[in-house]
Formats: structure tokens, sequence, C-alpha cells
């Protein structure tokens, strides 16, 4: 593995020292970069087994957020949140409302499995989730995963798993309701209550994001390119008794956006609609002994006028999870159905009408040790898809604390992800497509004492049968076809940590990753080999108020913006504020400033970004 020596713009560091410097002097926990110092996040993790686990017990490379991180992030979608973690970044071809891209280790978007409660949720049309589609407004916490998990969710999760959750009901009936403005004509607003009554409980909640954006394409169709976006939640949980308990949760997004496409003064419009529904039955039949079923579905809708195009996927899960657990072991099963629908009407003459469906079957074992200094996961899956055959995938976890507050990981796993219903039936797709194949090792070694803490993983991901879209071939357009022709290779070292220096928390995180074609050597479009996060914040009084004060700062080394690697897309460092306190007790403000330093750069070719941009957010909560 070959790591270049980092290289920023040394026009940013100034500005971002300038910044972050007045906020160090804080004694609330950060909103790290790496959070990984927060007490205030949840102590178990589900995403990385699939089961609930003690955050120590956890071998994979996780990240958790919890709500008051997300309020503060002023973020409008998810994409814009996760690219402040590490081993993320973002591509978008726009602003907010259009097509995005989250790059998990430098691998492609579609390789990143994405589940909301529980729901899987993605397009059989490119691949991957629609991020743009997927508000903010309701999510109370989200687990990042980096590593390959086919072992555990199947088909997919070639680079990592993205858990979303959204609000569940505890303690008394509370309402909330919330406001905030912000540049380029952003306006929100967001209601909802919560709560627990008996053995019943209920979170509902709404959201509503308008902004007039801005001109996305310079020169190309002088307009502003905003988006409004309306979204909704709710959960229901019944505690039958002791041992059982059902529960079930839906969510519904509604994004219209507007884009500049290649026709000047062309005022074209997307429009997203993303629903999930899930239902399930936890029972503990014993102390050791437990099961879950559950049952769901998400179906996403894209449309684009007056260019038209339409694409709508219906995906449904069943599984049923069983753990047994005793002292340090953990012993899982799982059997799990998941069927795929895509369904393209021709509104072109030159579109081919699609609709099309397969079906994969699975089992899932999983074991888990936990003893001492030792720690081990093994995970072995085999699906069996209805195009594709059997499919089998494994991973190996392993750690071992040596000293106090210090632990070594090593892992190694094997990943898949068929092709999309596009790839293979659309007129650029072909039938003969193979399932993309991954091989993974990682090694790790991480310190903690008290609220500091360091984490170094160095990873190799081997990535073969790599669907790429190549010149006219064997399908039936002349324009170009979908091909197995690719293989990816992505390396790299993260280095993530977070410290507490007297009043101040401090968090960063460092990606140094050299994701390229193993082919032609080149480095993978759009994707940096160096990008580094940081963060403080602090906790001060300013006339007789307790304010959180943080600053963030963002710096990426350049990148390709094609294949061949003869379009540069410049190295950038972004600078952005936040502020936020409660004041009357049941009120909080939130105000943030975002590239305060105004900075002109480009995450896709030809595609402007926000420069400066304003929010402020005021909350009401009765206690």
């Amino acid at each position: 593995m070959t790591i270049h020596s980092i290289r920023f713009r040394p026009a940013a560091l100034p500005l971002a020292l300038c910044c972050a410097l007045p906020a160090l002097a804080q004694t609330q926990p950060a909103d790290t970069v790496a959070q990984l110092s927060a007490p205030s996040l949840p102590e178990t993790v589900v995403t990385a087994t699939r089961v609930a686990q003690p955050l120590t017990d956890v071998l994979a490379d996780v990240t958790l957020l919890d709500e008051p991180q997300i309020r503060r992030s002023g973020a409008v979608n998810i994409a814009d949140l996760l690219q402040r973690q590490p081993g993320l970044e973002l591509s978008r071809n726009g602003g907010p409302g259009t097509t995005s891209s989250l790059f998990m280790r430098g691998a492609e978007n579609r390789f990143t499995a994405v589940y909301i409660d529980g729901v899987r949720v993605d397009t059989q049309s490119t691949g991957g989730a629609p991020w743009e589609a997927i508000s903010l407004g309701q999510v109370e916490r989200i687990e990042i995963v980096r590593g390959p998990a086919a072992a555990v969710y199947g088909s997919d999760a070639i680079a990592g798993v993205v858990q979303i959750f959204t609000k569940k009901g505890e303690g008394p009936f509370t309402p909330y309701v919330g406001a905030g403005i912000g540049s380029q004509g952003t306006k929100k607003l967001e209601a909802g209550f919560s709560g627990k009554s008996g053995s019943v409980d209920y979170a509902l909640g709404a959201a509503r994001d308008i902004s007039r954006g801005y001109d996305s394409r310079p020169g190309t169709n002088p307009d502003r390119d905003g988006y409004r976006n309306s979204n909704f939640s709710g959960r229901l949980g019944f505690q039958l008794n002791d041992a059982h308990r059902l529960e079930a949760s839906g969510t519904y997004a509604d994004m219209t956006s507007q884009y500049d496409g290649f026709t000047p003064d062309q005022n074209d419009r997307g429009h997203h609609q993303l629903a999930t529904l899930g239902a399930a039955w936890a029972a503990q039949w014993t102390k050791q002994y437990s099961t879950r079923l559950s049952v769901s579905e998400s179906r996403q809708r894209y449309e684009t006028t007056p260019d038209p195009y339409r694409t709508e996927t219906t995906l449904r899960n069943v599984l049923l999870q069983n753990e047994w657990r005793s002292g340090g072991h953990l012993v899982t099963a799982a059997l799990e159905r998941r069927e795929d629908h895509l369904g393209n009407p021709a509104l072109n003459p030159w579109d081919n009408a699609i609709d099309q469906r397969r079906h994969q079957n699975a089992i899932a074992l999983g074991y888990g040790y936990n003893g001492g200094a030792h720690t081990l996961q093994v995970n072995l899956r085999h699906d069996r898809d209805s195009e594709f055959g059997g499919q089998s995938t494994g991973s190996v976890a392993y750690g071992y604390g040596f000293a106090p507050g210090w632990r070594v990981t090593a892992a190694a796993g094997t990943a898949f992800r068929v092709p999309t219903l596009y790839q293979r039936f659309s007129e650029y797709g072909q039938p003969a497509l193979q399932p993309e194949k991954a091989r993974n090792v990682e090694l790790g070694l991480h310190w903690s004492q008290g609220a500091s803490r360091l984490g170094v993983t160095a990873y190799r991901n081997q990535v073969r049968n790599l669907i790429t879209f190549g010149a006219a071939g064997p399908c039936g357009s002349t324009f170009g076809c979908y091909e197995n022709t690719g293989r990816a290779l992505l390396q790299g070292i993260t280095i993530a940590g977070a410290h507490k220096l007297g009043g101040v928390n401090l968090g960063a995180s460092l990606d140094l990753q050299n994701p390229k074609d193993d082919l032609t050597g080149k480095l993978l479009a759009r994707r940096a080999k160096r990008i580094l996060k940081l963060n403080a914040d602090t906790r001060v009084g300013i006339g007789g108020t307790d304010w959180t004060l943080g600053a963030e700062w963002l710096a990426s080394s350049k990148r390709y913006d094609n294949a061949a690697n003869t379009r540069v897309l410049a190295g950038y460092g972004l600078v952005n504020l936040y502020a936020s306190t409660t004041i009357a007790r049941e009120w909080s403000v939130l105000a943030r400033i975002d590239n305060v330093g105004d900075r002109d750069y480009q995450v896709a070719r030809g595609y402007a970004t926000a420069g400066r941009v304003f929010y402020f957010g005021l909350r009401w909560t009765p206690r």
C-alpha cells in the first residue's frame, strides 16, 4: 500500500486557524468530526452485526451521530451531514436537491447499503441510495459502518452500511415546533410530538424545507436552481408484555428541485418521492434466546420534466433474526428474503419500457465472542439469487486489548453486488452482466482514555467485475453500454480522534486514500487522495447565557472529473462556524455560517457549489 504525503493549499490554513481559535474554550462534548468523544452517544450499536451490541464489543470502524449533533449540523439532507464524517466524501451536480453521490472509502455510491429504521433503501436504476431525497428532519440517530458487510446484509454492502433511525417515543408527551431562515431564500418549518403512555410509545413529525437556491451552472442557464422538500415520519410501539413487543414505522419524503441539464435556457425539474414502511415483532423467549421478525417495503420514484423520464423502484424484505447469548458468546442465525422491482415507462421514442423483478433468499450465521482482552466476530452468508444463483460471502474480525486503553484489530471479508435491473434491461444494458465482487482486508489500532480517542485504520479493498459505462457494443444503444470491464483497488488509511483540552473539545480525521482503476492506474473520478476534517467547540457565557460555539474545517486535495484524469477539479478548504444556546428553558436557537471564506470550488466539473450561506433556527420544546 502506497500512501502519499499530504498537501493542501496553504492559503486555506491561516483562514481556518483564525476562525477556529476563538472557539477554543468549551466544557460540553464536541460535535467532533470523528464523533468519538461525546458521552451522549448511545452505548450500543446495531448496524455492525444487525443485533444490539455494546460499542466496546464492535470491531468494525463505526461512527455514531445523535440528535443534538444532527441538529447543530444545520445540514439540509443526509449527504451534507455525512460528508463531514471520516472516510466519506460527496459529489453533487448542483445544489442539495440534485443528484448526489457519497463515496465511502473511495467506493462507488452504489456500494454503500442504506437503511431507514431497518428498511432497505436503494434504486434499481443507477444503483445506490437517493441521498438527495433523504431528509434530516425526523432523524434521531445515524450509525455508519465502514468496510464490507455483505456477510451480514447481502448484496450492496461492498463499502459499508449507513443506518438511519427516526425519532422514537420516550417519557411523557412532548411536542416541538421549529422554524429557520437562511441565505438563498431558505426557509424551514418542523413540528411533531413523541412520548410514551403505559405500554405504548409513539412519535410523529413533519418538516418542510424551501430554498430559491443558486445558479448551479453559470453561463449555461442563468436561473436559480432551488428545491422544495416535505417529509413525514412516524413510529409506534406496543409492549405486549415483558417478552413481546410490536412496532411499526414509516417515512415519506417529497422533493421537487430545479437543475440545469444539457439544454441551454431549459428549466429542468426533478421530482423525488421516497417512502418506507416497516413492521416488526420482537420476542424474548428465554434469558438467552430471542427472535425478531420484520417485514418492510420501500418505494422510490424519480421523474424529470420537461425532458420526460420516470423510474420507480420497489424493494420488499422479510427478515427472521435469531439471537442466543451466553456469557461472552453471541450466536446469530437469520433467514431473509429480498424482492426488487423496477418499472420504467417508455416516455421517449428511444427508451425501452422496463418491468422487471428479481428476488434473493438468504441464510446468514454469525458468532461473536468477547472475553477480556480478546474479541472475535465471524459471519457467513449464502444468497440464492433468482438470476445469478448462489453467492456466498464471509467475514472474520479479531481484536486484542494488549494494554489498558489500547486495542489492535484485524479483519477480512468478501462482498458482492448484483447488477441493477436497469443495468441489465435498459437500452444501455446487457442481460449477461455478472455481479461485482470484492475482497477486503484491514488493520486497526485504537486508543481511548477518558474523553480522548484515537483510531488508525488501514484498508485494502479489491473490486472485480466492476460495472462501467463503456462504448457502444452488444446493447441496443449506439451511445454506450454497461459492461463488466473494470477493476478497482480501494486502499488507504483513516486516522480519527477526539480530545478534550481544558474546556475545549477537539476532533479530527485524516483520510489518505488511493482509490484507483486497477487496470489503468488512474484515480477514480471525483475522489481525492487526501481529505482533512477538523472540529472544535466550546461553551462560553455571553450576556448571562451559556453558548456552544464551534468551528469546522474541511480540506480536500485535487480530484479528476473523468476516468482519464485529464480534467482537474482543484483542491479546496472550507470553514464553517456555528453557535447554539438554550433560552427561557424551552427555547433553543442555532446560527450557522457555512463556507465562511466564500470559497469558489467544484465537486463536479461545470457545476457551481454554494458560496457563503447563513442559517438561523429557533426551536420550542416544552419540558
